[in-house]
């Protein structure tokens, strides 16, 4: 590459290939890996599709001559148990990889530092911590799932300079311009499924796929208490080709089934008042596999998101336009809250101009119902 490289030169090049793998891994990590001998590069890959092989896996198929006495740099503590591949210590330790250099230990309990004594134990040199950061805020997702078996929610809205999703007409295409809009498009393929409130399905018809090219589409998610999803709509007649799954309170049994015969799930969940219990809802989509949620519903729905303590992180596209109206539509409905000192806090906050349109990014603060 013209330059002498260090640890971090190569750990960034296995991070950059590692991002390759965003949307098609889920609920697997990102993971990347670069083979080096004599001080060049023989070999890299990444985990590509879930179910696939691993990075490590991918790198050694790659090299191009034998990775016998070679350095290894891989974003994450290799495998060491038979999950839907076989496990990552065993190619190294067979190929005679000599040195491994990761970031982060793998939280998975089936891991956790097994892989590290796996390679160590086969007398394998092993460096731990490199970029760990790095390395973690890329699987941020998939460290939060693992940790707490509860998707990382992500609750996404567009809004004018002077706060309103919507015009008091309740028109609201559109608020932002093409590219924040295609950045939509690339988190409903980064994340697993894509959440609204029935009353976005009644208002907006959606069809709440990913529409970018070679994009996967997310599973779909509808928060309806009382089962009122038209069965004309566009989530329910394409359920059969995009998985769409129905939160409901309503337990008739002829209503659901019209649903199910229309290829959608339906997950009972209970009541929190008079809105379902978002909490409960997460632990059972968790169970699903589903790692990641995109909430991309209306103000009521957002509210009891917020007030349910599941989101993780807001996004926030502003519009340089200003709508006004006292009734006009805000992001965040509900009774809201009575005064400053009790607001949901907002941390870690990044701006990024997207043609114009402005998005803030912050996590939520003292999310304590996920801990």
């Amino acid at each position: 590459m013209g330059k002498f490289m260090n640890d971090k030169d190569y750990m960034k090049l296995a991070l950059e290939i590692a991002a390759l793998g965003r949307g098609f891994v889920n609920p697997n990590p990102m993971v990347g890996a670069v083979v080096v001998k004599d001080g060049a590069i023989i070999g890299k890959g990444f985990h590509e599709k879930y179910g696939e092989a691993h990075a490590e896996r991918n790198a050694l198929a790659a090299c191009l001559s034998t990775p016998e006495g070679a350095a290894m740099y891989v974003t994450l503590e290799p495998c060491c148990h038979h999950g839907k591949t076989p496990p990552c210590t065993e190619a190294i330790i067979e190929n005679g990889v000599r040195k491994v250099v990761i970031g982060p230990l793998d939280p998975n309990p089936l891991v956790a530092g097994k892989g590290i004594e796996e390679l160590r134990s086969h007398g394998i040199e092993v460096v731990t911590g490199v970029m760990e950061k790095e390395c973690r805020d890329l699987n941020e997702v998939f460290f939060h799932y693992m940790r707490t078996g509860i998707p990382f929610v992500v609750m996404k809205y567009a809004m004018t300079m002077d706060g309103k999703t919507a015009a008091y007409t309740g028109k609201s295409k559109w608020i932002t311009g093409e590219a924040a809009r295609r950045k939509v498009h690339e988190d409903r393929h980064r994340y697993s499924a894509v959440m609204v409130g029935v009353g976005t399905v009644l208002e907006d018809d959606p069809l709440l796929t990913c529409r970018i090219e070679n994009g996967l589409n997310p599973v779909r998610v509808v928060c309806d208490t009382h089962l009122r999803t038209p069965l004309d709509s566009q989530v329910v007649t394409t359920a059969g080709d995009v998985p769409t799954i129905i939160a409901t309170a309503c337990t008739d049994d002829g209503k659901q089934k019209m649903y199910v015969g229309k290829h959608c799930k339906i997950v009972n969940v209970s009541l929190k008042g008079e809105s379902l219990d978002l909490s409960e809802l997460m632990i059972k989509l968790g169970k699903e596999k589903i790692d990641s949620v995109l909430i991309e519903g209306g103000g009521a729905l957002n509210w009891s998101a917020l007030n349910s303590g599941i989101v993780n992180r807001v996004q926030a596209y502003i519009a340089p336009k200003i709508l006004g109206g006292g009734r006009a539509f805000t992001p965040v409905g509900g009774t809201g809250l009575e005064s400053p000192d009790n607001a949901f806090s907002l941390t870690d906050s990044r701006i990024t101009v997207i043609e114009g349109d402005i998005l803030i990014e912050s996590e939520v603060a003292q999310n304590c119902s996920q801990v």
